[in-house]
């Protein structure tokens, strides 16, 4: 850098202001364009049931259609007490911080260092105080590239949160679901180990009177035991269920109003006119691949900033003082400032730098495909989930009737009985073959719920309510 006398400081500002406008105007002039993300999605559902109401539906708290109060508290009382989502809002606040300064290494910095110095034939020592201001020109598109950056991990990052909130919700509401279902099995499976043990001592009378061999009464015996075998499996997926609940609400342990039996979550009516836009606005992955995508460009942009020259502003101004001294007569007290610019251009390596920026251009395309790839992806488990969630709709349909009929069949059997008309052995055999048909239609509705989960889940969770959410603001 050539000294600049002071008098000639005002001019010198001005070149360099000059100079800085100058460079400035071509900040953006090798930014990497972002390629426009078109999804490749359907115009309509393909497995969307025909029956649907021309209303759009309300897709923020989607749980609601479970009409179960315990379950909407569960679920608030998930979102705000979650140890993983706790960790990812800390990680996006994190990230948000970080972001803040993403253009902090192009802005001008001032730095102030002071050293004692000795005079190369050690007549004189000097202590030294300076000032030294740098300032890296964000040329040929650096600036936007770090913008892209930061805003893509931040992207990132929220991406994760929303993905753990998602699925929280959904697993909550799925092992809430499948205690309630163990209850009501429980229940069923109990109903029927006393209707196998009534019986069981009604044959054992038969036998003592000559009336049923002991054959059936073994059969019946084997039908108790299996009863009992069978009662074991919702008592212990019950116990199963409480603990992954308290792991999922941050609790040490189970509450216990949940070991309280209560009616199965009954899915009311449902229906579903979204646009795979809706599918783009909630999903995750969907999200994560698009901030992938802004990542890769501004890495991209980087990349090709770094082909062409570097351009820096600097100035100094350097005070000495004397401290000790071996001449009779020594300059004290000197300073002088300095300013100009740098250059740093890439010569030997240019051509590896070259090779860094099509790399990069190709790992941008590589996005672009990974994005596609995730719609695709996306509404090819939406689709299923349409289609699981309407066949398991009619078996549920199915299940009921059945039910329907044999409890009309055990209505009947039993003014039969009250009539004297059959005997009490055949009643309790057709009071089984009703539990077990309740219990199978029960099963069915499980299996309803549970698709009605997946949907959702394949939605993006649809949107969550943001007053429950522990945001990372």
């Amino acid at each position: 850098m050539t000294p600049i006398k002071p008098s000639n400081t005002s001019r010198a500002c001005r070149t360099l202001l000059t100079l800085s406008l100058g460079l400035t105007a071509v900040t953006g002039c090798s930014v990497a364009p972002l390629p426009a993300l078109k999804p490749p999605a359907p115009e309509a559902w393909r497995n969307a049931p025909s029956p649907l109401a021309p209303a759009r539906p309300d897709l923020n708290r989607w749980w609601q259609a479970f009409n179960d109060p315990e379950l909407d508290t569960l679920v608030d009382q998930a979102l705000q007490n979650n140890l993983d989502v706790a960790a990812a809002v800390e990680r996006l606040r994190a990230a948000r911080v970080l972001s803040q300064h993403a253009q902090a290494p192009y802005l001008p910095s001032l730095g102030i260092k002071t050293h004692d110095a000795i005079s190369p034939d050690t007549s004189s020592s000097y202590f030294l105080i300076g000032f030294d201001a740098q300032w890296e020109l964000p040329l040929f598109g650096a600036r936007q590239s770090a913008d892209r950056i930061a805003e893509g991990n931040q992207a990132l990052v929220a991406a994760d949160l929303r993905s753990v909130q998602v699925s929280l919700v959904a697993e909550v509401t799925r092992q809430w679901v499948e205690l309630r279902s163990a209850q009501q099995a429980e229940r069923a499976l109990t109903a029927i180990r006393d209707a196998q043990q009534e019986k069981l001592a009604l044959l054992r009378v038969r036998e003592q009177l000559g009336l049923a061999p002991h054959a059936d009464v073994a059969d019946a015996e084997a039908e108790l035991a299996r009863a009992e075998r069978q009662l074991s499996a919702p008592q212990q997926q019950i116990q199963r269920h409480v603990q992954q609940l308290a792991l999922l609400a941050g609790r040490p342990g189970p509450d216990p109003r949940w070991l309280k039996p209560g009616p199965q979550p009954a899915l009311g009516q449902w229906q579903l006119n979204s646009v795979p836009a809706d599918l783009l606005r909630t999903r995750p992955e969907i999200t994560n691949a698009e901030a992938e995508v802004l990542v890769a460009a501004g890495e991209l942009g980087m990349s090709r900033a770094d082909i062409y020259p570097h351009l820096s502003l600097g100035a100094s101004l350097q005070w000495s003082l004397n401290i000790a001294s071996n001449r009779k007569h020594t300059p004290n007290g000197n300073s002088i400032f300095s300013a100009g610019p740098g250059i740093s251009i890439p010569l030997f390596d240019w051509g590896q730098r070259v090779a860094t920026a099509r790399a990069k251009g190709h790992l941008l395309q590589a996005a672009v495909l990974a994005y596609r790839q995730a719609v695709l992806q996306g509404v090819a488990e939406a689709e299923i989930a349409l289609s699981d969630l309407e066949q398991t709709r009619l078996r549920e349909h199915a299940s009921r009737q059945a039910q329907r009929a044999t409890q009309t069949h055990l209505e009947a059997l039993q003014h039969r009985a009250r009539l004297g008309l059959m005997s009490p052995l055949e009643l309790t055999t057709a009071n089984v073959q009703a539990l077990q048909t309740m219990q199978q239609a029960d099963s069915a509705s499980t299996e309803r719920d549970i698709a009605y989960i997946a949907l959702y889940k394949a939605l993006g969770g649809a949107p969550l309510p943001n007053p429950t959410l522990k945001d990372a603001d």
